[in-house]
């Protein structure tokens, strides 16, 4: 499947091969190579840009990437672009004989390109000076801008997911003899966190049961196969025309064996990892809404702090007292403290607001191609092994009569 077919939530489909005249910034995962031995041993990629945008250095550059390039690109924009659905990461497996599997490696390598993709072609997260250093620079160069991250750059996503739910379990102190909860509560608020939290559930049935048909078509085929075997041996013990209809049952049984086989890697990689893609994608988005509500948390608590600095300013007022100047000036610096926080919730709201439409309509075309994926692949296996098992009928229906 070319991957860029499907760009996830929140972005536009990257062309493969833009008009020159049009901006483009086009992105290539390939080539993946194991590399080192032992639990040092990591996979690098060769990430190929196209691009005629003037900040990049050339019309075309091939950078070599770790997995940990990725991860450091992703932290990154999560940090800096707040309200903004950040694309996921596959995970990452600590499951030796799984990690260096061909299949493994080739999952990986599409669910890296995918992603590089998605931000390559947000109108937002394009521009990251991270992205072009991720896209550009040396692998020194950004071995060692990985390694400088700062405390502020070490928050991962899934921390976040650990703040929503404090900040729903917490209220704040008495104000003016009300409780108040620190929990946004609006109802489109409301709505999208609902709309989210159930369609996390129901992708992740739906990939749950697309693993099931995918283990269950391996599983046939893998039958089919040693049936296969049992069978032409049973055809040799025949001299007549059963032993010949025995051989060609059984190598009929491996060739649609391989049918099987065949569907189910199809079925791996273009319906059921694109299912879990997008269970990883919602909760990159839960991350973002946690962040959401760290920030009307931050909010309401600082407003509680000016509302207390406003008493307390208005009786050194009235006691005309020596503290009344350093309490003007603390007064101010949390009123501009309170606005930019204001202002910053606002901004996450409003980015939220235009990214959830972009992440519904991604979605509708992502899971649209999904889906007629798995039907036509499942009506490509069921003709073919109809007509598999068709064309031995005759020779069969010789045998017994």
């Amino acid at each position: 499947m070319n991957t860029m077919q499907r760009s996830g939530s929140g972005s536009l489909q990257s062309p493969r091969s833009p008009s020159s005249q049009a901006p483009f910034l086009s992105v290539s995962v390939t080539d993946p190579a194991k590399m080192g031995n032992g639990v040092q041993a990591y996979i690098s990629y060769k990430v190929i840009t196209k691009t005629n945008l003037p900040e990049y250095q050339g019309n075309e550059k091939i950078v070599i990437r770790r997995y940990s390039d990725f991860v450091w690109l992703r932290d990154r924009l999560f940090e800096k672009y707040k309200g903004i659905f950040i694309p996921p990461l596959p995970e990452k497996s600590t499951v030796e004989k799984f990690r260096f599997s061909a299949e493994f490696i080739e999952m990986r390598r599409q669910a890296l390109d995918v992603f590089i993709n998605r931000i390559a072609s947000h109108h937002e997260l394009r521009q990251s000076d991270d992205l072009r250093t991720f896209l550009q620079a040396d692998e020194q160069t950004m071995e060692r801008a990985r390694f400088l991250e700062t405390g502020i750059f070490k928050k991962k996503p899934a921390d976040l997911i650990q703040i929503f739910k404090d900040v729903q379990s917490k209220v704040s102190d008495v104000v003016l003899g009300k409780e108040k909860p620190v929990e946004e509560s609006t109802p489109e608020y409301e709505k999208m966190k609902s709309y989210i939290f159930e369609l996390e559930d129901h992708l992740a049935e739906a990939q749950k049961h697309a693993y099931r048909l995918v283990k269950r078509h391996r599983e046939l085929g893998e039958s089919l196969s040693e049936f296969g075997k049992a069978v032409k041996l049973l055809g040799t013990c025949e001299d007549d025309a059963l032993g010949k209809a025995f051989s060609e049952l059984g190598a009929k049984s491996e060739i649609i064996s391989i049918k099987l086989q065949k569907e189910a890697h199809h079925l791996l990689m273009n319906f059921e990892e694109p299912l879990k893609d997008y269970v990883r994608a919602v909760q990159s988005i839960k991350a973002t809404i946690a962040e959401r509500a760290n920030a009307f948390k931050q909010q309401c608590e600082l407003a509680e702090t000016i509302k207390f600095k406003e008493i307390d300013l208005n009786k050194y007022r009235l006691t005309r007292s020596d503290k009344l100047a350093e309490a003007e000036r603390e007064y101010e610096m949390l009123k501009a403290e309170g606005e930019e926080t204001s202002r910053r919730f606002d901004t996450i709201v409003r980015l939220m607001n235009e990214e959830i439409i972009r992440f519904q309509e991604q979605k509708t075309l992502d899971m649209g191609l999904a889906f007629h994926e798995f039907a036509k692949g499942q009506a490509r296996l069921a003709n073919g092994i109809a007509d598999g098992w068709r064309s031995l009928l005759p020779k069969l229906e010789a045998c017994s009569s």
